[in-house]
């Protein structure tokens, strides 16, 4: 039983790796994004602002309540975590030795000589129990502790995966609301704007029978009349494609129930922008460490292929007891023990451990530049956010401006059309420029809200449901909730 013991110490010893030191790639972007005139800074990073502290609006916060709980790709994402777990598991164990007991009893009847040249019949026992050890391999040269390494560094790369599609799940769901939104309040203007159309369509028809004026005027009321509906078709489409986006998003029917929505004028997102913001926090995203975690199993796979080149060690053992009977099996005259060692080096594989050697160093090189494409991305992502951060609020200013000059102009060419000043095609071009510029401001809201989750989504946020009151964010955690 001493050399079993033997066998599972030198099992459990670290041995020497033969996989390359990782070195991080240095971030492929400028230390700091570019200053943007308009963009305030705050003191809470985006992922420890909670996502309802982010959405405050109720009916927003629900659907992603029913989206974390039934989608099914974060469904398939939390299985992915669970099948790379079990995958480490498995290849952890092999660096213990696997240990099993064997019992036996064997009765038999055969024919012997006797000695005067006759058959004799002879009926014989044989009664064992044995305790072994089969091909445990020692690890001398860092190949199954690297495989090992490997297979942990995919686990959690999973496990960034499945928070990464958590954030990209948030966003979605966020994004075709608003965008659904976006269509339900463009369908409520588009209604009202083809009422008043429909009335002055009315009254065109009315002054031609009086012959006071021409049929011009009711082909262009009939026109923009037509125009109003055919954009109040369009409203209600994507009113439905984006309710279809969403119940695809929550994995389910949508609740009857679901709170009132506010509309996008009072959508206040909070902006998660820490004072000096450097391009080196996106190394904590949870898509960015999962493909550095990725790289750390390239790496480690390098090492299993260098350590192939070199003699495997196996061991098999097995120690118990054999007796012809039952009573006398444990006896110590009975011990039994069978020790085969087993060392194997490859001498000729007509190049396939240079060509797996050469294929783990390609696939490291491609980790790396998916890694560095990984941070170049986030970055184009967090500057394209602030840069709508920047310019998106002065627009909607703006554009507010246009609205309220364009609802003057319709009120004085109402004016000077009674009075017979103008003709009617001033007043319907003055109303066309104000129904366009209704449209762009409550376009331009959608945008600005939009704009603001992806900035909250390319700086990590979404991981956490309610904002951890701290010392340093105490001013916009969420009251609900405090660190235990």
């Amino acid at each position: 039983m001493r050399w079993l013991v033997m066998i599972m110490l030198v099992g459990s010893l670290s041995a020497c790796s033969m996989a390359p030191e990782l070195e991080r790639p240095a971030p492929p972007v400028p230390a700091r994004f570019a200053e943007v005139n308009g963009v305030q800074g705050g003191t809470l990073p985006a992922r420890e602002l909670g996502w309802r502290t982010m959405f405050a609006d109720p009916q927003l916060q629900r659907l992603i309540e029913l989206a974390l709980a039934h989608n099914r790709d974060l469904r398939l994402a939390a299985l992915n975590v669970e099948a790379a777990r079990s995958m480490f598991n498995v290849q952890q164990s092999t660096r213990l030795p696997s240990v099993s007991l064997d019992a036996s009893h064997t009765r038999e009847r055969s024919l012997a000589q006797d000695n005067s040249g006759g058959a004799r019949r002879e009926v014989s026992n044989q009664v064992a129990v044995n305790a072994g050890i089969s091909a445990f391999e020692l690890d001398l040269f860092g190949r199954v502790r690297s495989l090992s390494d490997a297979a942990l560094a995919r686990y959690l790369a999973s496990e960034q995966g499945r928070d990464a599609a958590q954030i990209a799940l948030i966003g979605a769901v966020a994004d075709a609301y608003f965008a659904r939104q976006l269509a339900d309040e463009q369908r409520q203007l588009a209604e009202r704007t083809l009422t008043d159309w429909q009335q002055s369509l009315k009254l065109a028809h009315l002054l031609q029978a009086a012959k006071q004026n021409s049929g011009l005027d009711v082909a262009q009321a009939e026109g923009q009349v037509a125009s109003a509906e055919a954009d109040l078709q369009a409203c209600q489409r994507a009113f439905v494609q984006a309710g279809n986006t969403l119940q695809l998003l929550v994995g389910n029917a949508l609740p009857a129930d679901l709170p009132a929505a506010r509309v996008l004028e009072r959508q206040t997102l909070v902006a998660p922008l820490p004072t000096g913001l450097r391009s080196d926090m996106l190394l904590l995203r949870p898509d960015i460490r999962q493909a550095e975690q990725i790289l750390s199993a390239a790496n480690a796979d390098i090492g299993a292929a260098r350590a192939a080149f070199f003699p495997q060690v196996s061991l098999t053992g097995s120690f118990g007891y054999a007796s012809t009977s039952l009573g006398s099996l444990f006896d110590p005259s009975r011990q039994v023990w069978r020790f085969t060692p087993q060392i194997s080096q490859p001498l000729f594989q007509a190049g396939r451990l240079r060509s797996e050697l050469r294929l783990a160093e390609v696939r490291k090189s491609e980790a790396v530049v998916q890694y560095e494409r990984a941070i170049q991305i986030a970055f184009r992502e967090v500057a394209d956010a602030l840069a709508g951060v920047a310019t998106l609020d002065g627009q909607i200013q703006a554009q507010t401006r246009v609205v309220a000059s364009a609802q003057r102009r319709v009120s004085l060419s109402a004016l000077r059309y009674e009075a017979g000043v103008d003709g009617r095609l001033e007043l319907l071009d003055a109303q066309r420029q104000l129904y366009g510029a209704r449209q762009t401001l409550l376009e331009l809201r959608r945008d600005a809200v939009v704009n603001s989750v992806a900035l909250y989504k390319a700086l990590g946020g979404g991981l956490r449901e309610r904002t951890v009151i701290t010392a340093a964010n105490s001013s916009t955690a969420d009251p609900a909730y405090r660190e235990p």
